[in-house]
């Protein structure tokens, strides 16, 4: 049977785009995915800087507008990779153009928008998808399988705390990143983002959060962000830093396990420390990205004497997604986190089954993300379900 064709019409074309770029050209060579993405357009504002991203990517045509990207026929999936203010706007346009919609994380700006992106796709019948790709670690599949399988027992116990440190210099401009009208929140909606949904995805769903923000940098030079999280100031002005610069919240969740998370953007040393530890009833697991290959475990059933944590290198054929590329302990990168989604987004478009995660984990992440905001801003416990 042939493979279905699937044209996919990018917007954005820096980190995330060449991060998606590279999954879409991967993903046939290493799994026997249901579909076959062909990369017909990118989309980006500056229409020097797209047509060489569009040549160096491997992208067959490019659109300086959204908008036209979006009336073309030849094109059934729009990628989303704007910053986030652009997201419902764009994935709801999408959504009624019949369009399936794979969108960077976080979702929305608000629990309103979330709500208003998941209607959008659920009217449209559309498949959807967010791209939380950390989800998608080899490790962090089999931790899941683990707690699934009862190895932990009942989970007591999340904490968790992603931690970088690219703005520490009070020199480093003022980018989109950091301004509110643009991403809505800083660390908390760049970062803590995708340990709540881990959190989510491992432990369960949240009840209720007790959080602080705080913004150590009030005032940076203009700028504008220049590839990666490298940044390029512009003039000598000054402006206002709105979001926060790091975020601590505690949990609690449906299931009665607690947590503690933690995200910052100035924790010198640390260039992206996405880490949690789970313990359970029966058993803890460990996970670091700086680390992504390695799961510990440990079991409350071994022998007194041998009981601690063990090392697990999850490149086994035994490991999810491990399997498609090579020989165990031939361990894969950050960017095989994208190929191993893109695959799944794959065979959810060409069987019409809609992934996880998709636009209700969003709009879920986004629940979490605007009760601590809320907590933050009155001092009290929010109810996950005051905001929903």
């Amino acid at each position: 049977m042939s493979k279905k064709q699937i044209r996919i019409g990018m917007i954005g074309y820096k980190f995330m785009g060449k991060a998606h770029s590279h999954a879409y050209r991967d993903v046939p060579f290493f799994f026997d995915s249901d579909g076959i993405p062909v990369m017909q357009a990118i989309c980006g504002r500056n229409e020097g800087a797209v047509k060489a991203a569009a040549q160096k990517l491997g992208w067959a045509s490019y659109e300086t507008d959204w908008r036209k990207l979006i009336e073309r026929d030849d094109i059934d999936l729009i990628d989303i990779g704007a910053p986030n203010n652009a997201h419902a706007e764009i994935a709801i346009a999408a959504a009624q153009a019949g369009k399936h919609i794979l969108c960077e994380k976080p979702l929305a700006m608000s629990v309103e928008q979330a709500q208003k992106m998941l209607e959008a796709v659920n009217k449209a019948g559309v498949i959807h998808m967010i791209c939380h790709n950390y989800r998608f670690v080899p490790a962090v599949q089999y931790a899941k399988k683990l707690i699934d399988e009862g190895k932990l027992g009942s989970i007591y116990h999340i904490r968790a705390n992603y931690l970088q440190d690219w703005i520490i210099d009070p020199n480093f401009p003022l980018v989109w990143r950091l301004k509110k009208e643009v991403c809505g929140t800083g660390a908390l909606g760049d970062l803590a983002a995708h340990s709540l949904d881990l959190a989510r995805f491992l432990v369960g769903e949240f009840k209720e959060v007790n959080g602080m923000m705080e913004t150590f940098i009030k005032e940076r030079p203009i700028g504008e962000m220049s590839g990666g999280l490298s940044a390029s100031v512009k003039g000598g002005a000054l402006g206002k830093v709105d979001v926060d610069d790091a975020s601590i919240f505690m949990a609690r969740f449906e299931n009665g396990a607690v947590g503690v998370f933690e995200a910052t953007r100035f924790a010198g040393g640390n260039r992206n420390g996405n880490r949690f530890e789970i313990n359970g009833t029966k058993g803890s697991i460990r996970w670091d990205m700086e680390q992504m290959n390695t799961l510990q475990f440990y079991s409350a059933d071994d022998e007194t004497g041998t009981q601690g944590f063990r090392s697990i290198n999850c490149q086994e054929e035994v490991h999810p997604f491990a399997g498609a590329y090579w020989p165990p302990a031939h361990i894969i990168g950050y960017e095989h986190t994208f190929i191993n989604l893109i695959s799944e987004l794959m065979n959810g478009i060409a069987n019409g089954k809609n992934p996880t995660p998709n636009f209700e984990d969003g709009l879920n992440n986004q629940m979490v993300l605007e009760a601590v905001e809320k907590s933050a801003q009155t001092g009290r416990w929010v109810s996950i379900s005051d905001v929903r």
